[in-house]
């Protein structure tokens, strides 16, 4: 097993360390993308089949000097944002498909603050969103019209942790790195970690129950979230920000902007061991899935998965990374296990692999000696969506489905797709989780009619769900019904009537047109 661990380092390849798998590789350079006006032109178009055919609401009021007076009133000049310049990037989406027209960002330093324009908004039938870090992919954070825009960015105070229970309290826009590096001088860990984690907010993660890395350890946000607190659309503020392990009389998260949160952070254990192997077939992937349940189990923290276009991807696209295995194959997996004795867990990932190569599930595979080896491994799978954005145009798509079936799908579009586009497919194997990805040279109307509705329709028929992790926003409000029946539906909408009766709270956005039509 020793030649096994120690193989990285005997094929004399040299590996380019960066700052670790903690940088924030997917959102690198795509603010400078934004100025490409050719490419604007087409968010609309392009980036979903029934979002061009979304009408402003007429029951929506239009912003004027008044509004803007009473802004500034209550959050000062400098919090008021009217400069094209950074309302050009807070009105675009990072993947630049979707495109606003706001002519307002509201930059609040506190509840009481979203509170007060919250009220206001409703009493004047504006519509609003709320935005943190921006790093969406269904375009749930940007405006669809001219929505104001409210960003917590100057909320992002910690404002309590316990260091016994390992409880966090903190406000909405706190960076989720920064709070992990926060967590790290306490000897504690956040539950959720994304490709994202330097630009995206925890408000954000909170609101759409983000999955992210790590949750085949640690679980969803669900399950660590302990409370928030969070503002109605008339400016009402909820404060269920309970720090209890058992509340259950509550509802955690409503129909509004979330202004802080509490979170169940577990302690950072001091053994991590990270493994990258490859494999023949996806059927053998499945297999080491579940062997790693059963002999990795309780240190067991992450098992990605990416295909070899994925990888190719990759390859070709970032600079400073190289296929720690010496010879390509069709699927890569990374394998990371967490605990608290070092010995014990390398010689338990060492044993577990050394059996997969015996039983030929494995075809090589490779140990990180140190740190910098992780983090160029995390690299690989992390840097996808990096990589994607150099190839020209891309449709995404985040899915749940049955472990069985998730390639198959993406051997269906492939085959239906041809020569016509790129088609990859990687993501949280141990969640059941696909991200979908079609690379084109430029953003086309038949490859979208090609790929739209067969990704949702094939979904569905295999009880899978179209939003595993990235929400629904804009791009999949009008598809809700193949993952939802009719009567949920209903009831979701029935809520939001509730807790939001003019809709002003982002509209267009989860919920279909038709749910609220009379």
């Amino acid at each position: 097993m020793e030649s096994f661990a120690n193989r990285y380092e005997s094929k004399g390849k040299t590996f380019e360390p960066n700052a670790g798998h903690n940088n924030n590789t997917e959102l690198l350079d795509h603010r400078s993308l934004g100025r490409n006006l050719g490419m604007m032109q087409q968010y609309k178009f392009f980036g979903s089949a029934s979002f061009s055919q979304i009408q402003r609401s007429p029951l929506f009021s239009s912003l004027n000097s008044e509004d803007v007076s009473y802004f500034k009133e209550i959050l000062g000049d400098k919090n008021v944002i009217e400069d094209e310049e950074r309302l050009e990037t807070a009105n675009t989406d990072w993947m630049h498909k979707y495109k606003g027209s706001s002519k307002l960002m509201l930059l609040p330093k506190n509840t009481e603050e979203v509170s007060q324009i919250l009220k206001y908004c409703d009493s004047r039938s504006l519509a609003v969103v709320p935005q943190g870090g921006n790093t969406g992919l269904v375009g749930g954070s940007v405006p669809v019209f001219d929505e104001v825009i409210i960003n917590l960015s100057l909320m992002n105070k910690v404002l309590a942790f316990d260091e016994v229970s390992g409880i966090l309290v903190c406000e909405a826009g706190c960076i989720l790195e920064n709070l992990a590096t926060f967590l790290d001088t306490k000897g504690f860990i956040m539950p959720l970690d994304l490709g994202a984690k330097g630009s995206c907010h925890i408000g954000g993660n909170v609101s759409t129950n983000a999955g992210g890395l790590r949750l085949i350890r640690y679980g969803s946000l669900h399950g660590t979230v302990l409370g928030v607190e969070a503002v109605t659309a008339n400016g009402n503020v909820l404060d269920m920000l309970g720090t209890l392990r058992k509340d259950n009389t509550g509802s955690e998260g409503s129909l509004g902007i979330v202004t802080k949160v509490s979170i169940l952070t577990p302690p950072k254990l001091s053994s991590v061991n990270v493994a990258f192997i490859a494999c023949n077939d996806y059927l053998s992937c499945q297999k080491i899935l579940v062997e790693a349940k059963k002999n990795l189990g309780e240190i067991l923290s992450a098992f990605e998965f990416l295909d070899n276009s994925s990888m190719d991807l990759v390859l070709n696209h970032l600079d400073g990374v190289r296929n720690p295995i010496s010879s390509s194959d069709n699927f890569y997996i990374l394998i990371e296990t967490t605990g608290s004795d070092e010995t014990h867990d390398r010689e338990k990932l060492e044993a577990f692999l050394l059996k997969s190569l015996e039983k030929g599930l494995v075809s090589d595979g490779v140990i990180a000696q140190d740190i910098n080896q992780a983090s160029s491994f995390w690299r690989l799978r992390e840097g996808i969506t990096e990589a994607l954005q150099k190839t020209g145009a891309f449709y995404k798509y985040d899915l749940s489905l049955p472990v069985e079936e998730i390639y198959n799908l993406v051997n269906d579009l492939r085959e239906r797709l041809g020569d016509l586009a790129n088609v990859m497919g990687y993501g949280h194997l141990g969640d059941g989780n696909l991200h979908l990805n079609i690379s084109i040279a430029e953003y086309n109307e038949k490859v979208l009619g090609l790929i739209e509705p067969f990704v949702y329709e094939w979904t569905s028929k295999h009880r899978g769900s179209i939003s595993a992790e990235h929400g629904l926003g804009v791009m999949k409000a009008e598809e809700i019904f193949y993952s939802k029946s009719p009567e949920t539906v209903a009831l979701m909408a029935s809520i939001k009537k509730l807790l939001d009766p003019k809709g002003i709270l982002n509209p267009y956005k989860v919920l279909p047109h038709s749910a609220f039509s009379p």
